[in-house]
C-alpha cells in the first residue's frame, strides 16, 4: 500500500464512507511508517494554537497524520490557517479535510484542490440500484456474494441508513456461508414484519410463485400479521396498476405519488410491470379486496385465503 497524498480532501456527507475514507488513509501512513502519530480534531475543539502546533514541522522528522474533520465549521481564523498551510505544507504531516461539500466553506475547499489534494469524494447511494449495488460491494470486499434479491430483501428489512445496512452485511457475512439468499436474508430478519410481506409481494406480482409461497409461510411462522402481509399485496398491485397503464404526460414524481412508493421504486415497478395486462390487473385488484374481508372476519382460514391470493395474483399476471 502506498503512502497516502500529503493533502488529502474528503468531500461528502455520508459519515460511514467519510470514517472509511480517512481510516484507509491513516492505515496507509502506518503501513508506511507503523510509529505515526494521529490527531483526529473537529473544528470546536481546537483553536488557531493547536492548529498550528500540529501541522509544523517535526524537529525529530516524526509523521503525523492530522485528521481535521467537517472543515466546513471551521472559524474564520481557522479557514485562514489552514489555508495559508495549504500554500506550503509541511513533508511529514499528512493532512486530511473532510468537507460536507455544500456551498458553506467552499473557499477552503477550493484552495485545497488549487494545493494539489487527492480528493475522495463519499456520496453515499439515494436510488434503490444504488443501494443494491453497495450490498453487493459489501459481500464482494469480503470475497462473498449475495442474490440480487436477497440484496433487495436486505434493504426492504433494514432501510435506508448506511451503517445499518452494513452493519447487517457485516452480520449475515459473519453467520452464514456461500452465496446468500433470501432465505438466510428472512433468518436474520424475520423480526421485521413489513419486509417479509413486502418480499412475498414482489415474489407474487413478478409471478415466481414457488419463491412467493416459501416466503409467505415463512413470514407466517416467524408470526407476521395477516392483515400486514396481505397490505403489501395490495400496493404491490396497486404499483403495478400505475407502472403498467401510466397516464400520459405524467411525471415520476406524479407516477410514484400515485403509486405511494419513493420515486426510486418505481424504476423496479416497471420492471415487475411488465407481463401484467389491464385484465390481469383488474382480477389482483380483486382478489386483494376479497383477501382483505377474508382476513378481517368474513373468513375462517386467513392463512388459507392468503395463500390463496398469492396463487391468483402469481397467475394473474399472465392473464389476457
Amino acid at each position: 500500500m502506498p503512502a497516502p497524498a500529503l493533502i488529502t480532501l474528503i468531500v461528502g456527507d455520508e459519515e460511514l464512507l467519510v470514517d472509511r475514507a480517512v481510516a484507509a488513509v491513516v492505515a496507509a501512513a502506518r503501513e508506511a511508517d507503523p510509529g505515526v502519530d494521529v490527531h483526529d480534531l473537529v473544528p470546536s475543539q481546537i483553536g488557531v494554537h493547536t492548529l498550528v502546533e500540529v501541522t509544523s514541522p517535526s524537529l525529530f522528522g516524526d509523521r503525523r497524520v492530522v485528521v481535521l474533520r467537517s472543515s466546513q465549521d471551521l472559524t474564520k481564523d481557522l479557514a485562514a490557517t489552514v489555508t495559508d498551510y495549504l500554500k506550503a505544507p509541511a513533508d511529514d504531516v499528512y493532512l486530511v479535510l473532510t468537507h460536507a461539500g455544500g456551498a458553506k466553506g467552499k473557499t477552503l475547499l477550493q484552495a485545497a484542490s488549487k494545493a494539489g489534494a487527492q480528493r475522495i469524494d463519499c456520496k453515499g447511494p439515494s436510488k434503490g440500484p444504488e443501494r443494491v449495488a453497495f450490498v453487493k460491494g459489501e459481500f464482494s470486499a469480503a470475497g462473498r456474494q449475495i442474490a440480487p434479491d436477497a440484496a433487495q430483501a436486505l434493504l426492504d428489512a433494514v432501510g435506508t441508513e448506511l451503517r445499518e445496512i452494513a452493519a447487517a452485511c457485516t452480520q449475515l457475512i459473519a453467520d452464514t456461508e456461500g452465496r446468500v439468499d433470501t432465505a438466510a436474508v428472512a433468518r436474520y430478519h424475520s423480526g421485521r414484519a413489513e419486509a417479509s410481506g413486502f418480499t412475498v409481494a414482489d415474489r407474487a406480482v413478478e409471478g415466481r410463485l414457488p419463491e412467493a409461497l416459501e416466503q409467505l409461510r415463512w413470514s407466517l411462522s416467524v408470526g407476521t400479521a395477516p392483515v400486514l402481509i396481505n397490505s403489501a399485496l395490495a400496493g404491490a398491485v396497486r404499483g403495478i396498476a400505475v407502472a403498467a397503464q401510466p397516464p400520459r404526460g405524467t411525471s415520476e414524481a406524479d407516477l410514484a405519488k400515485r403509486a405511494k412508493v419513493p420515486p426510486w421504486k418505481m424504476r423496479t415497478l416497471r420492471q415487475q410491470a411488465r407481463g401484467w395486462s389491464s385484465a390481469g390487473i383488474t382480477r389482483a385488484m380483486s382478489v386483494v379486496a376479497e383477501t382483505d374481508a377474508l382476513i378481517k372476519g368474513a373468513g375462517r382460514d386467513p392463512e388459507y385465503a392468503l395463500e390463496r391470493a398469492v396463487i391468483e395474483i402469481a397467475r394473474a399476471r399472465g392473464a389476457r
